[in-house]
């Protein structure tokens, strides 16, 4: 990773320690809601399942990331680039969130070649794809589609929802270091920041990962475009 790019890894580890406070407190919050509602006959409702299934996720996925991002800046994070299956991938995370999805009545719209292979990490890639999916449940309505395809000598993997989309500012920049960070929201972008640091992990010749953002098609929503060479 290139000085330019590199991640201000303290700035980012303070933003998404209070997002993870964020997490933990509503985790506290429904804990406390159970415990008073709690009867001999009493379980768990599906949408106290989603809370704490999405929870937690976010938590997990916030804590593996600042960890990859972190070695990524000290270029100690091992890259292990062979040909895998993408559909085998994308359905391990989907089926890694099913019970966060069913819980919140997300109705999760998938599309891809089971045919499709292509050169990535399929660590890193899998990891990105389940953040992406735990954001995209956060912002959407009732609808998250994750889609794979083969565009002009490139993988493209979307992500997208129904919800509001992103704010005009995250459009009008790319994606960096400390940009986006809101205290107020609890919101530190660090998912995408991940995402876009392991697409720009995945090299071929004069060829670089990127990724982009932008509102609208179908959903209406937020569409996560990841780009891999």
């Amino acid at each position: 990773m290139d000085k330019k790019s590199s991640v201000d890894f303290s700035f980012i580890l303070a933003s998404s320690v209070h997002d993870m406070k964020n997490s933990v407190g509503m985790l506290l919050q429904t804990l406390e809601a159970i415990s008073a509602d709690r009867t001999p006959a009493s379980t768990l409702t599906d949408q106290q399942l989603g809370i704490l299934g999405y929870e937690a996720s976010r938590i997990n996925s916030e804590l593996v990331q600042l960890l990859a991002l972190y070695r990524m800046e000290q270029q100690t994070m091992p890259l292990q680039i062979d040909e895998c299956s993408i559909d085998e991938i994308l359905n391990e995370q989907m089926a890694r969130n099913e019970l966060m999805f069913n819980s919140r009545s997300i109705a999760l719209d998938y599309r891809c070649d089971p045919e499709l292979h292509w050169y990535v990490d399929a660590e890193l890639l899998g990891g990105m794809v389940n953040n992406l999916l735990v954001n995209a449940a956060r912002y959407c309505k009732k609808t998250v589609r994750l889609s794979a395809e083969v565009m002009e000598s490139q993988l493209h993997l979307c992500i997208a929802d129904d919800g509001a989309g992103f704010p005009q500012a995250m459009l009008d920049a790319p994606i960096e270091p400390c940009a986006g960070v809101s205290f107020t929201s609890g919101s530190t972008n660090l998912g995408l920041l991940f995402a876009t640091q392991v697409a720009k992990l995945h090299v071929n010749g004069a060829q670089r990962g990127s990724l982009r953002l932008r509102n609208g098609g179908d959903l209406g929503g937020g569409i996560v475009r990841v780009i891999l060479p």
